[in-house]
């Protein structure tokens, strides 16, 4: 009997949940390290990503309508908290990905089995579906209510994948790695060709997942440890192996979505107040956390800080006010923060972060990535771990008063010399014990191309935090204006850094 007519009889009889002996004796992820070893000594060889035409020339409309049953579930009627069900090829989803089960009895490949999928109104021939490997999976977990499994992780397309904690809507993915992003020479997309799964046991709430990642410059091994809950984390194992010298290595990725909000107005009359996934980015180091509200330029925009061993980095969304966004199908309000904890030493490097025009919300225009000082040569090894926390409720905040807005506007009387004005609240940490009459103060700079005219530091008396007002004119308009500003009570630092930069005038 096929393996597929296999597994699909054992999940209809219910008899998959007596296996309970340790998956790792068949297969680990030292296992998957020697494939990329091995396969990093050979040239690279670009998988096919020929699709039947009827797949390939598919709308996103009738892509969605592609829909896997439920019912066929790897692990469905079982007594284990895991289930996966399976993503289609089709329209520039060309590229097939293998899936395999570790269990105690061995390594088991998932076969495509086009009885699996419901085909909708795109008038596709079940039958004319053969051999065609999955685009990816997904993985789901009773993460909101103990008799439902909502979908908590989805790996779909290249290395990229998003995961949920309770709650929370999809919003950022996350990359397994970049590669010459923002460059001139244009960036390498590497892709994920194999997955295993291991089998958990009925009392498992974490799920490992191995992945074999191969690209013209360099191959990987991947294993993420899947662990849902409030605050769902994926705890990623990454060994590379290069082939030929990477200009630009970005780790630990992740993408997401500005198009408009509080300092950045949008470019047409629309009812939301804001729309993005993400509204900055944040960055702690060893001795300040900072804040980077986000933009969507007019061109592409490159910002970086410098710093030795990042203790943590993310693109967040801060911003839970529904009445910010006032979108009941898109939930801007509760899409995830997802927070990089680097373990180990990352030595020397930068946080970079590569902001992208985008005309509309469909696209994805932000990225963020940790760039190691050394970039990679030809017959390197490089190995790195970080956790990834997929936030909400509780989120990853400083043990300082931090910026809860940037508005960016003047008010009824725009001055005549063309300068700035910019609002920044911040709230929380030391603040909420200071009297109204503390006396803080902004310690403001402002780069090269720009000057502080207006600087006014006070209470807000409606949220207890306090408010700084600037007004800064710009010297040369045709490059970049960084700004920074921290509050301070004597000696001691009370907030964050609020590090903001100010595309060129053709980036506004």
């Amino acid at each position: 009997m096929p393996l597929t007519c296999v597994l699909r009889s054992c999940l209809l009889a219910g008899l998959v949940l007596l296996v309970g002996t340790p998956a790792q004796a068949a297969f680990d992820f030292e296992d998957v390290v020697r494939m990329a070893q091995k396969l990093a000594e050979r040239p690279y060889e670009a998988p096919s990503s020929k699709l039947p035409s009827v797949l390939a020339n598919l709308t996103y409309d009738q892509y969605r309508d592609i829909r896997f049953r439920p019912e066929k579930a790897i692990w469905r009627n079982t007594r284990l908290p895991f289930e996966i069900q399976f993503l289609h090829p089709g329209m520039y989803y060309n590229r097939t990905v293998r899936v395999n089960l570790i269990s105690a009895d061995g390594v088991k490949p998932i076969g495509f089995d086009p009885s699996w999928f419901d085909y909708g109104h795109t008038g596709i021939d079940p039958a004319s579906m053969k051999n065609l490997g999955f685009a990816g999976f997904r993985i789901h977990y009773p993460i909101n209510r103990p008799d439902y499994k909502d979908e908590v992780l989805v790996f779909h397309g290249a290395t990229y994948f998003r995961a949920l904690g309770r709650n929370q809507r999809y919003g950022l993915s996350a990359r397994a790695l970049a590669v010459d992003t923002a460059e001139l020479s244009g960036e390498e997309f590497p892709q994920f060709t194999e997955f295993w799964i291991e089998w958990p046991r009925p009392e498992d709430h974490v799920l490992t997942i191995y992945a074999l990642m191969d690209s013209p410059r360099l191959t990987g091994a991947y294993a993420f440890r899947l662990i849902p809950g409030d605050v769902t984390s994926t705890e990623v194992t990454a060994r590379l192996f290069f082939r030929e010298d990477v200009a630009k290595l970005g780790i630990a990725p992740l993408t997401s979505m500005y198009f408009f909000g509080e300092n950045h107005p949008g470019p047409r009359e629309d009812y939301r107040p804001e729309v993005h996934d993400s509204d900055g980015l944040m960055l702690r180091t060893d001795n300040e956390w900072i804040w980077r509200p986000l933009v969507n330029p007019r061109r592409l925009f490159i910002t970086s800080f410098g710093t030795s061993d990042p203790r943590g980095f993310g693109l967040m969304q801060r911003d839970r006010l529904f009445a910010h966004y006032e979108d009941l199908e898109a939930r801007y309000d509760l899409r995830p923060s997802a927070w990089v904890e680097p373990r180990g030493d990352w030595g020397k490097g930068r946080v970079e972060l590569v902001s992208i025009p985008t005309p509309d919300e469909t696209n994805d225009n932000i990225v963020a990535y940790w760039v190691p000082e050394r970039a990679p040569r030809k017959g390197d090894r490089i190995e790195f771990e970080y956790n990834l926390l997929w936030q909400m409720h509780p989120e990853t905040q400083p043990p300082l008063a931090r910026v809860v807005q940037t508005r960016r506007g003047h008010g009824w009387l725009k001055e005549p010399d063309g300068s700035l004005r910019f609002h920044i609240d911040f709230e929380g940490g030391p603040l909420a014990d200071l009297p109204a009459d503390a006396n803080l103060v902004a310690g403001v700079w402002v780069g090269d191309g720009g000057e502080i005219l207006e600087r006014q530091l006070y209470r807000n008396e409606v949220t207890g935090g306090w408010r700084l007002s600037l007004r800064v004119r710009r010297s040369d308009d045709t490059k970049p204006l960084e700004m920074r500003a921290i509050l301070r009570n004597g000696e001691q630092t009370v907030s964050e850094t609020w590090a903001y930069a100010l595309p060129a005038v053709a980036g506004r």
